[in-house]
This record gives C-alpha cells, structure tokens and sequence, in this order.
C-alpha cells in the first residue's frame, strides 16, 4: 500500500469561503481552478493544489466528531510553504491582499531566505527562496 504520487491536495479551513478566494487570488495572481460552494481550490504546482474549505463544511463532512474549527479562528493552524523569486515582494502583496506581516525576509539557519505573514484566518505562510551553498 502506498500514497499516490500522481496528485495531491492540502485542504485549510476558512471562516469565510470567498473571503479567503479572493485574498489567495490575489495573492497567486490567478484564479481558481475550482470554485463550487464548499470548495475553492488553486493549481500551485503540477499536481499540487490548495483547497479552502469552510470551517462549517468540514464539520458537516466529519458528522461533528472533530474539534471545532470556529474555536481557532487566527490560531495558526498550518503553514504554506512557498518558494518564489522574491520572498519580500510576495510579502507586501499578502499585504496589499488583506494579509499580515510577521517579519522580512532573512537567511535562515536551513539555508532558505524566508519572509513570514498571516493570511486572514491566521494561517502562516512562508514566502522562501532557495540560497546557494557556496555563497
């Protein structure tokens, strides 16, 4: 038994679905690939996708047998780790999104030159860019 390697999804939870759409569209700079009431999804990679759920979605799916979401509203609840050209500038366009800055960019001790910020419902993301060893 293994897990398929073909396609995967990383679902976070949203207290507001379009909220949350536009704020990740904003910051992609493109639309979803999916957009139906109860789940939005945005292509980050070849077969890589990020899907926002609502919190009251997940509790219906789940019959109510998981904690409730609703009660971590701006509790970080995962990081979304993204490497791009230029951590800062993605940065200030979570900003300009309706996000939150945690801190510019700096080298990091694995070697990653990593900006941090909040998207609006508190979930981290990691805007990374890769350092060569040998500088």
């Amino acid at each position: 038994m293994s897990i398929s390697k073909e396609s995967m999804m990383f679902i976070i939870y949203a207290k507001n679905q379009e909220k949350a759409k536009n704020f990740y569209e904003s910051l992609l700079g493109y639309k979803p690939t999916l957009d139906v009431p109860g789940m939005t999804e945005f292509a980050l990679a070849p077969n890589v996708s990020l899907g926002i759920m609502p919190e009251t979605g997940i509790m219906r799916l789940l019959e109510n047998k998981i904690p409730n979401p609703t009660q971590a509203n701006g509790i970080p609840r995962c990081e979304i780790y993204l490497y791009v050209d230029n951590p800062d500038e993605f940065l200030e366009k979570l900003v300009k999104a309706g996000g939150k800055k945690i801190s510019l960019g700096k080298l990091r001790n694995w070697s990653d030159f990593v900006s941090y910020g909040l998207d609006p419902d508190g979930n981290v993301l990691a805007f990374a860019k890769k350092v060569k060893e040998n500088q």
